[in-house]
């Protein structure tokens, strides 16, 4: 008998049916998918880290280097289970020419090494340690995915040229984040190439336990052995290689929970609906001894199997969905090494969707032991109280249209039920700013502030040579010349010793010079003025135990120099352990040099690239905005798909809830209705009051949902960016988008929904809803 019962209610109203599906679908999809690349993402690094041995400690150097001391150290330190010194030859990008277009623009250190023999190994795209041969490179995998070589092409350095045998995965540099880039050559080959670049070595050590890492450093620190560069650790080359996939990912889970949400809400309408549909019904089957019981098995079987083909649906689509969405994953690290648990998860996931579903549905079914019998037989629908809306006459209005008027008030005295369209379209405005708003901001130049790099229209860096200081001075003195420049910064990084108070000494990359030209983003404090001043970058400041206020004990100049904290900064750059300072030092020792510039017309920006790039040979010079586009590209493409995805997600959902509410809603009031026509009330006055219902709970909903989106929203992306380095973040508001496109769009599917939905007021008939 349930089944007949079920079947034909399904028959009659398929519509109703058909759209909680799909709700249910959406949520089961995006949990799946969630779950699906989480674990994958999770599972791929591993694998990849695991295959190619990424060394735990990687102090990069350049300089004189004395092997017997670092072998003697190594053998002497009991946490180091192997180590090794690579070779890797930093080569200018304008020498490098792939396919007949040079490197000169990347704004990637790019060299060359040999194939490691101990670990560290560069992998193929299958996964094998590479062997290469004479005559052959393999090229970082960054530049097949930019169409910059092909395999086959040719790779061009001075007179020596190499054919591209394949590409590579560098489980340390194959981020873009990475600011080095490795190409692969046989031993022969890298001697003939040594003599058009420099040489920087990779000091790599593999621990015996990882737990070891922190204390492994303050002895390599201690052992005051070569330093001349940054150091990088095995957490951080997991971050590096999950950034860009794991925003996007981050995107996607915080539209599964919202969704499943509305979901849940999308349900409770149908329920709703169909329940003021059958109203009449429910009573006449409680007046002849039907029980409450038999009452919600009817209807909980009905949306059990309409939750268990949505859930089946949802998992078809997402096993359709991941491989476009897991194909950067495969490409840049490979198969995840647990895709068995990745596929339980997506389809626990999907069960979990299912059961919460059947609970919630049970949840509510609850209302039928609160319905009369003789109430529901006699007026048909649930007769509920209005309030709210006492001062608001119909005498009394002067400024809105009769029939907008008395759609408003209806909304002021049924809080209550349009409670729930109400939150439905807060998460809907929240879903599509939120992304929206992390788009913009990660591809906003000024996002560069939050990585430690300072916002201007050029970038020069001066490394791998000698005099770097004098060089810094030499461009300094020829910008203060340049009338098209309007103002510039020189900084000069300084390995510096510092004691804690336990009396270990530490050393820390200082970066000195006037940071208030082109200051970074400041999650604490503030950028130092005073001589007496230091910043530290959040890894810095995490590993010293530091916060803003806090004294610092410098080794400068041979003697001790205490110092305030006067502020934490993000930093993802040279392993993220820097820190900045306004001091000066005796020492003409550089690690490295930053210029950054601004010029008087922003149209200049590529002639003066072109112009100091060719003026000054040793210095690297950068177009910020090509900066930006060449580090953050793929995360930026990311999350840019993530967000236009939760864009169109979130239209057609606004479209389905409104038409779901607006038939609930016209289900509800068939008495209203039939005493307004009575009263000569058009089809076309009720039409627009129930517009004027659903754009006054949208543009409420739209207030609310920004404001979160500007306030919660800040607080989840920041959440996820500080996750990667990254601190103090504020999203970068594209009015346009934000304030006009979104209402707009907003506006117009929740319009569409109030058509369709409200179109059956035309077939309530007066005679056949007014009842004494």
């Amino acid at each position: 008998m349930f089944y007949r019962i079920i079947r034909r209610d399904i028959r009659t109203s398929k519509g109703i049916t058909l759209m909680t599906m799909l709700f249910v679908a959406a949520a089961a999809m995006l949990v799946s998918l969630s779950a699906i690349l989480v674990v994958n993402l999770s599972g791929a690094i591993d694998h990849l880290m695991t295959q190619a041995k990424t060394p735990h400690f990687l102090q990069m150097h350049s300089g004189q280097l004395d092997q017997a001391r670092l072998k003697a150290f190594a053998e002497q330190n009991n946490k180091v289970e192997d180590y090794q010194v690579l070779d890797f030859l930093n080569v200018e990008g304008a020498r490098i020419v792939m396919d007949g277009h040079t490197l000169a623009d990347s704004v990637q250190d790019n060299g060359f090494s040999t194939q490691s023999g101990k670990f560290d190994y560069l992998l193929d795209l299958d996964g094998n340690v590479i062997d290469v041969r004479g005559g052959e490179v393999y090229v970082p995998i960054s530049y097949m995915k930019d169409g910059s070589v092909k395999a086959g092409g040719k790779v061009t350095v001075g007179d020596t040229s190499l054919t591209v045998a394949g590409f590579l995965r560098d489980s340390q540099m194959n981020s873009l984040l990475a600011s080095s880039k490795r190409f692969l050559v046989s031993t022969e080959d890298y001697a003939e190439l040594a003599q058009y670049g420099t040489t920087e070595y990779l000091i790599e050590f593999r621990l015996k336990d990882l737990s070891m890492l922190g204390a492994f450093e303050t002895d390599y620190t201690a052992a005051g052995l070569e330093g001349n560069g940054p150091v990088i650790t095995y957490p951080l080359f997991r971050v590096l290689n999950a950034i860009s996939d794991g925003l996007m990912i981050a995107v996607i889970l915080l539209a599964s929970v919202l969704v499943v949400i509305i979901a849940f809400l999308c349900i409770r309408f149908t329920l709703m609906a169909t329940i003021e549909s059958d109203y009449r019904e429910i009573g006449v089957m409680k007046a002849i001894g039907l029980r409450v019981s038999d009452l919600k098995k009817i209807y909980l079987a009905k949306y059990a199997a309409i939750a268990a083909l949505g859930s089946i649906l949802g998992l078809a689509l997402s096993f359709s969905f991941r491989g476009l969405l897991l194909e950067n994953i495969r490409l840049y690290m490979g198969e995840s090494a647990h895709p068995a648990l990745a596929l339980a998860c997506g389809i626990l996931g999907v069960l979990l969707v299912f059961l919460v579903i059947v609970a919630y549905v049970n949840r509510v079914l609850k209302r039928f032991r609160k319905i009369s019998a003789v109430e529901a037989i006699r007026f048909g629908t649930s007769q509920q109280t209005r309030t709210g809306s006492g001062r608001f006459t119909l005498s009394g209005n002067r400024l809105l249209n009769t029939n907008v008027y008395l759609g408003v008030k209806d909304v002021l005295s049924r809080k209550s039920l349009y409670a729930t369209m109400l939150a439905v379209l807060v998460i809907s405005s929240f879903l599509m700013i939120v992304p929206q708003n992390l788009y913009h901001t990660i591809s906003s130049p000024s996002f560069i502030t939050y990585m430690g790099i300072g916002d201007s229209d050029l970038r020069m860096d001066i490394q791998q040579t000698d005099h770097i200081a004098e060089k810094a001075a030499d461009i300094a003195r020829v910008m203060e010349q340049d009338v098209m420049i309007f103002r510039f910064a020189m900084l000069t990084t300084q390995a510096l010793n510092v004691k804690l108070d336990n009396g270990v000494v530490e050393r820390i990359k200082v970066e000195l010079g006037d940071h208030s030209i082109f200051p970074v983003a400041y999650g604490e404090g503030h950028g130092p003025v005073a001589a007496n001043e230091i910043a530290l970058s959040a890894a810095n400041a995490k590993e010293l135990g530091k916060q803003a206020g806090d004294s610092l004990t410098l080794l400068v100049n041979g003697e001790a120099k205490e110092l305030t904290v006067s502020g934490i900064y993000s930093d993802v750059t040279n392993g993220g352990k820097t820190a900045k300072a306004t001091f000066t030092t005796t020492s003409d020792q550089a690690m490295w040099a930053v210029i950054y510039a601004e010029l008087a017309d922003s149209m200049l920006i590529s002639s003066k690239v072109s112009e100091y790039a060719e003026r000054f040979s040793y210095a690297k010079v950068s177009d910020i905005g090509e900066y930006v586009t060449q580090t953050f590209g793929s995360t930026i493409s990311s999350v840019g798909k993530a967000a236009w995805a939760a864009l169109a997600v979130m239209l057609v959902l606004n479209v389905l809830i409104t038409l779901l509410f607006m038939r609930m809603l016209v289900a509800k009031d068939r008495y209203p209705i039939a005493v307004m026509k009575s009263m000569g009330f058009r089809n076309s006055d009720l039409t627009v009051q129930y517009y004027a219902r659903s754009i006054f709970v949208l543009v409420t909903g739209m207030v609310l949902g920004t404001l979160l989106a500007n306030t919660l929203g800040q607080i989840l992306a920041g959440a996820v960016i500080s996750s990667f380095g990254a601190s103090s973040f504020k999203f970068v508001v594209h009015p346009l988008s934000a304030y006009l496109l979104c209402p707009l769009i907003m506006t117009g599917s929740v319009l569409i929904g109030a058509v369709i939905g409200t179109s059956g007021i035309g077939r309530i008939q007066i005679s056949g809803n007014i009842k004494e």
